[in-house]
């Protein structure tokens, strides 16, 4: 019964997203419901029920998404990305400008969700393809999967962030071990795979171009855009590697933990970004605050859909659903990482949105998490490669290329839908690679 429950509510979630467009925290709310009802909870108690899984999700993840929407729209308002493009190709040359827009996409995208991230560096891919002649899909694809997979792998984004809480994944490892598994994805799926897909003549809209081109004495130095948008990632890494090599007694030992918190160093970024990309190059403090309410009005959404999937999770929990698919899938001998991936896939493809599709499989293997002794890190990485996969016309990331590159729907599957899916598979392929040298 639990099962039939189950597929019934992800149906219903499917119907209520694709079909009747209904926006996913209340789909995930009536889903939510319907299966604690269908469970046989009392009607109070499942009320009780998604009120815990909403705080419990959103505890965390308000400081982490907020402080990461500011800094990565900072990052773009002060000319910083820009500028880290610039510098990238002045460093790499004319021949290698794929090299350094790709790098672009990755260090720009650890801190700035995609559709900013998106929005923000393609205009300077057309500029640039403008301004050397080559090829404008050889230069976008590059730089869009390494955005993609910083979406999907690396925290502070909304679904690894959120997978981590709900596994009780170490964030700092989920962070190293993303890194490790994103490299070669990107490198595969952008700079080898574009040698190798349909040669498409893309003829984006005057429309689409840069809207604002800072002149280079308007932009930050390389040195100060580089180090504030990696510092974060500086940060939790350096603790993470410091912490596990002195022993927890030593006095240095809980500051190298509370500076290598994501929260905390977050926040120092954000403060130490106020200075360096504000106030220094002369912004008032006003105008920086004013850019950072714009950031947090952007993420609204995406935390009430987060909150949403968290309601889901705790309802399959306290109903009983989560242990008896735990059960059910505990039998197979597949990889619990695999598993995971294919369910995060089919959902995907199913859904659209890569959002809810790691959040949903999150809910349904978090059993085999808890079981299995998988690595709770890995097992985030995995889910959020098989979210990534066969991106088509249900995915507003599709519709986004599309639109931009003024191509067709053959063209767009091509291109954009082969790259998202040679970024899952690769994942996956790292993942499993990864499992046999920290298990």
């Amino acid at each position: 019964m639990p099962l039939v429950v189950i597929s019934l509510g992800i149906l219903f979630l499917f119907l209520l997203i694709i079909v009747l467009r209904l926006n996913a925290f209340i789909a995930f709310i009536l889903v939510s419901i319907a299966i604690g009802m269908g469970q046989g909870m009392e009607l109070n108690a499942i009320v009780s029920s998604i009120e815990k899984g909403i705080g419990n999700t959103l505890g965390f993840l308000v400081m982490i998404l907020g402080l990461g929407a500011m800094l990565g729209k900072l990052v773009a308002e002060s000319g910083a990305a820009q500028k880290i493009t610039n510098g990238l190709i002045a460093l790499f040359g004319i021949k290698n400008t794929r090299t350094a827009v790709m790098l672009t996409g990755f260090i720009v995208g650890i801190t700035m969700f995609y559709s900013v991230g998106f929005v923000i560096l393609v205009p300077l891919v057309f500029t640039v393809a403008t301004a050397t002649g080559l090829s404008l899909i050889s230069i976008a694809l590059p730089m869009l999967a390494a955005l993609s997979v910083t979406h999907g792998f690396l925290p502070p984004h909304p679904a690894p962030s959120a997978l981590s809480v709900m596994f009780e994944a170490d964030l700092g490892k989920t962070l190293l071990y993303g890194i490790l598994v994103a490299i070669p994805a990107i490198l595969i799926s952008g700079p080898i795979l574009t040698r190798f897909i349909p040669k498409v003549e893309a003829k984006p809209l005057k429309e689409f171009m840069a809207s604002k081109v800072f002149e280079e004495e308007e932009l930050p130095s390389l040195t100060n855009s580089l180090i504030t948008a990696l510092l974060p990632v500086i940060l939790i890494g350096f603790s993470t590697l410091i912490s596990s090599v002195i022993a927890e007694d030593h006095f240095l030992y809980s500051l190298i933990k509370f500076i290598g918190n994501p929260v905390i160093a977050l926040l120092l970024t954000v403060l130490i970004g106020i200075y360096t990309l504000g106030i220094a190059r002369g912004n008032s403090m006003e105008g920086i605050m004013k850019i950072f309410g714009t950031a947090i009005s952007g993420i609204t959404m995406v935390l009430l859909i987060i909150s949403g999937a968290g309601a889901l999770k705790q309802i399959l929990i306290d109903s009983g659903v989560s242990n008896y698919i735990g059960s059910l899938l505990e039998i197979s001998s597949m990889s619990p990482l695999i598993i995971a991936w294919l369910i995060a896939t089919l959902i995907r493809f199913s859904v659209g949105s890569a959002t809810v599709a790691g959040l949903t499989t999150a809910g349904i293997v978090l059993p085999l998490v808890q079981s299995s002794g998988v690595s709770p890190e890995l097992m985030v990485l995995a889910i959020g490669s098989g979210s990534l996969m066969l991106s088509h016309v249900n995915d507003s990331g599709f519709w986004l290329f599309k639109e931009y590159f003024n191509l067709n729907i053959k063209e767009t599957l091509s291109t954009w839908t082969v790259m998202e899916t040679s970024i899952g598979i690769s994942g996956l392929l790292g993942v499993l690679i990864l499992e046999n040298f920290i298990s």
